[in-house]
């Protein structure tokens, strides 16, 4: 902690220093004794030249000369860039009185503007403005304020590829150079749920029934606004998110760790238009679950503050099959049914504010904060047959109540320097989350005449846990030139985890409970991640580059605590200091195909359970042990993309990868001796370093529009997975399958205002997801990692059967005189009910199929109602021109 305190101070101290020197130069200060004429205001309105009416989001820019101290020469730069508002106007001060400027207009789907523009002066001969006479200075001031008029724009016909046929003046899929934005703001099939439900809209993302995301057959690590956090996808309402972002093969600039698998960044709304503005949403489904939320933004000056808030109930109802077949001295099958009720709700919170010291400087602060109770009843019958003759059968009750609560902090600082593009940025971020459970078990079983067979085993379960999140990061930005850019910064990364679960057994004799120490476990684990990187992009004609290097230093400590609190047993890691090279070459064929190479290298490190060298009762069946000797698992991971915009309306992206890892974190199952049943044996899962495993595939995105008023979008993922292993007393083992889903989304534009959305997927018969990561317990006892020689975990070998699922969603939009919106959307989830999880899996002790099925056929409606003022006159005591304008080297809004 110390070291990280002192990295980051420093740090902190540097970007103080930077900031008081930004440099010379800048729209409002030029040289020498012309600075006392940078008094110049240019204004006007971008209008449609068909309709005369403002135009919204036209990026303005005014260029100038000014003299480059390298060169000693005068050299054009921007002086000026902002986004016009809903009534297209625009201003720009602080401009010199004399010379000529450029004005350059361009907007989506509007052909580019420029003009040669100026204030008629000419400059003084003999001396400055101010040696003039009184006279002909304030026939300068005079001419200071010039109007511009009414610029008009033209439609451009050969750029509506950008168009999309949805109220949304955003398109629903845009591409980066690293990677793949979803506008989801606007999607109707998840208005009033969660961002679970909205992935299983995402291309490229599978999404089983428990809410695990996978990408590319492998979790991803889970990003909200560009960062990590402890938050899940099932806290996070789908209405206050505006984008996702896919980076398949992240580059140096962030985390290596994460495996073979991406990012998935959840971007939350958030907007800085001047004035206020906000909106109300509230729905309920046909399990008569209510949601509902608001959002307040305000942009004054130089202060934007942003709040808002949402109320989600939940009710979850589930089916559950296994039938298994246990291959051991007398042959045995368990054939379970399971019925379960989850019900609860979680409320979600959200500011920030954002202080704009001038131009140069911001400072940002932002929190979240989420709370969550929910109760879940579960009934089991458990029928047991020997030999094949059915012996008896149970009934296993279950009720259990769960708290968690969140809450996330973000300092962030940024300076822009006097060029372009030339900044300086730091944030902190703190993130704790607690939870608390308890749970109460009974198991009865029953001879087949209904007589007890033996007394009712009664379990309770107290437990509780806590992890918090510290993250210091430091980001430079510098374009050397037109065509070449430099990035630089430095992280650190420290995580708290601490968790009791207490287990306890009813005893007929004393009846009372008592804890049973073997089965209960308290532990905590401490891992610090030191990193530092740098990127250096340039273009050369057609071509683009981005090389990266990122250096990472890791280390682990796990503690096992005993019942009183106290240190009982610790075990330490250190990872060795690793590189990470990165590399994109990008090739623009023509204006319409671009062509990318990219490379990457990453790492997966074993998390707690995977390294601790001791026993984990908690599942008496299924005894968990680690080893202190695992290596971190590196990926070399390499994609390969083309996209093509070949029509008005559609894009068509192709994209390669191949992902070879090893030293592959293998989860290893072997039976032996139960200690807490004598003469009993069960189930020991253990993890090795296997030898290496593959993964390559190929995906498909066609975004079109058939007609005018139809968007489909179609995703297509074929993939193969294979997996070397040597483990102990087996021989090699191999485990592959090919396999694919498919992923479509329609939005048809019924009537103006009148929107339908239909979606689906389909996925075929998949292997088991191998290695998820070292972030977490998740699924197992290892974040589901790829299982040899046997036992229940979903890690097993096998594979998930083919299935598939179709939503609907219609909408209508409301638009008031005064700007003011709404709409009301109804939606149903899996409208044939073909929603069923189905997985096989097998070793040489057993065999079991299992069938999962969860909340088919709800029906949701939601209503939303937008509201505000982008007018900068609304909260002011004095009106100037200075408000007025956008002002120079503004930032876009």
């Amino acid at each position: 902690m110390v070291k990280f305190l002192s990295v980051f101070v420093l740090s902190i101290c540097f970007l103080s220093l930077e900031a008081q020197f930004p440099g010379a130069g800048g729209a409002r200060g030029s040289a020498g004794g012309a600075q006392n004429t940078n008094i110049g205001h240019f204004y006007g309105k971008i209008v449609d030249s068909k309709t005369n009416k403002g135009v919204e989001g036209v990026t303005v820019q005014i260029r100038g000369n000014k003299f480059d101290t390298a060169t000693k020469k005068l050299k054009e730069v921007a002086l000026g860039t902002l986004i016009t508002k809903s009534n297209g106007d625009f201003s720009f001060e602080g401009l010199s009185l004399f010379g000529n400027f450029k004005l350059k207009l361009t907007a989506l789907n509007y052909k580019p503007v420029e003009q040669t523009i100026n204030f008629g002066i000419k400059f003084p001969q003999g001396g400055g403005a101010a040696s003039n006479g009184g006279g002909n200075f304030q026939q300068m001031l005079g001419m200071a304020d010039k109007d511009l008029g009414n610029i008009k724009m033209e439609e451009d016909a050969a750029n509506l590829a950008n168009v999309t046929v949805t109220a949304s003046s955003k398109p629903q899929f845009e591409l980066g150079i690293d990677r793949k934005i979803f506008n989801v703001d606007k999607n109707l099939v998840g208005a009033g749920q969660t961002a679970t439900e909205l992935m299983r809209n995402i291309p490229a993302l599978n999404v089983d029934i428990d809410g695990n995301v996978t990408l590319r057959n492998a979790a991803p690590t889970i990003f909200i606004d560009g960062r990590p956090t402890t938050i899940t996808l099932d806290q996070i309402p789908a209405d206050v998110i505006d984008k996702v972002e896919l980076i398949t093969n992240p580059s140096a600039k962030y985390d290596a760790s994460g495996g073979n698998a991406g990012i998935l960044n959840i971007v939350l709304k958030k907007n800085k238009k001047a004035g206020y503005n906000g909106g109300l949403r509230a729905g309920i489904d046909s399990r008569a679950m209510l949601n509902g939320g608001g959002d307040l933004n305000v942009r004054q000056g130089k202060l934007n503050v942003t709040v808002s808030g949402n109320y989600n109930q939940r009710k979850s109802i589930s089916q559950n099959l296994t039938d298994r077949n246990n291959f051991l001295s007398t042959p045995s099958n368990i054939y379970n049914t399971q019925d379960g009720k989850n019900t609860g709700s979680f409320a979600f919170f959200r500011g920030g504010i954002d202080y704009f010291v001038d131009n140069r400087n911001t400072f940002s602060i932002a929190g979240n904060y989420v709370r969550g109770e929910f109760k879940n009843d579960q009934t089991q019958i458990v029928d047991s047959t020997i030999k094949g003759t059915k012996t008896s059968y149970t009934n296993i009750n279950t009720h259990s109540s769960s708290i968690f609560e969140n809450l996330g902090t973000q300092f962030s600082y940024k300076h822009n320097f006097a060029k372009n593009g030339h900044n300086l940025s730091a944030d902190y971020n703190y993130n704790n989350s607690q939870n608390s459970n308890n749970s109460d078990i009974g198991s009865y079983t029953y001879n087949l005449d209904g007589t007890s067979k033996q007394s009712p085993l009664l379990q309770k379960g107290i437990g509780s846990g806590t992890t918090i999140n510290h993250t210091a990061q430091i980001d430079y930005e510098n374009p050397l030139s037109d065509d070449s850019k430099f990035e630089a910064g430095t992280r650190a990364a420290i995580r708290d985890f601490n968790n009791v679960l207490d287990q306890y057994r009813y005893n007929s004799a004393t009846n009372q409970y008592v804890q049973v120490p073997l089965i209960s476990s308290r532990y905590k684990f401490n891992d610090q991640v030191y990193a530092a990187y740098s990127t250096y992009s340039f273009k050369v004609k057609n071509w683009s580059y981005q090389l990266g290097l990122r250096v990472e230093s890791s280390n682990y400590t796990g503690t096992l605590l005993n019942s009183k609190g106290a240190d009982s047993a610790t075990f330490k890691v250190d990872f060795p200091l690793s590189l990470f090279p990165s590399a994109f070459v990008t090739y623009k064929i023509n204006p319409k195909q671009d062509f990318q190479i990219n490379y990457s290298r990453r790492v997966n490190r074993p998390n707690f359970f995977q390294l601790m060298p001791f026993p984990d009762y908690s599942d008496p069946q299924n005894i968990n042990i680690g080893n202190a000797n695992l290596k971190p698992e590196f990926t070399q991971s390499f994609e390969m993309s083309w996209n093509n915009a070949y029509k008005p309306g559609a894009n068509f992206l192709v994209t390669a990868f191949f992902k070879y890892s090893n030293n592959l974190i293998t989860r290893y199952v072997y039976r032996d001796k139960n200690a807490l049943v004598p003469g009993d044996s069960a189930f020991f899962s253990t993890y090795i370093n296997a030898n290496d495993a593959y993964t390559y595939g190929l995906e498909l995105t066609n975004k079109f529009s058939p007609v005018k008023w139809w968007e489909n979008t179609i995703n297509v993922n074929l993939f193969n997975s294979k997996i070397n292993a040597s483990v102990p007393g087996q021989s090699n083992l191999t485990q592959e399958q090919l396999s694919w889903f498919l992923k479509f989304n329609n939005t048809f534009k019924i009537v103006k205002g009148l929107s339908v959305q239909l979606s689906g997927d389909y996925q075929a018969k998949t292997v088991l997801p191998p290695s998820s990561g070292g972030g977490g317990r998740g699924g197992g006892f290892g974040g589901g990692g790829m299982m040899f020689g046997g036992g229940p975990q979903s890690g097993a070998q096998g594979y998930n059967l083919p299935r598939f699922g179709v939503d609907f969603a219609i909408r209508k939009e409301f638009t008031w005189k005064n700007g003011q919106s709404g709409n009301i959307t109804l939606s149903i989830n899996d409208i044939f009910r073909s929603q069923v999880f189905e997985q096989y899996s097998e070793s040489s002790f057993f065999n079991q199929v299992t069938q999962r099925r969860r909340d088919p056929q709800v029906i949701r409606l939601n209503f939303s109602y937008r509201f505000g003022k982008f007018d900068l006159n609304l909260f002011k005591r004095k009106n100037t021109k200075a408000d007025q304008g956008g002002g120079l080297d503004m930032m876009q809004q």
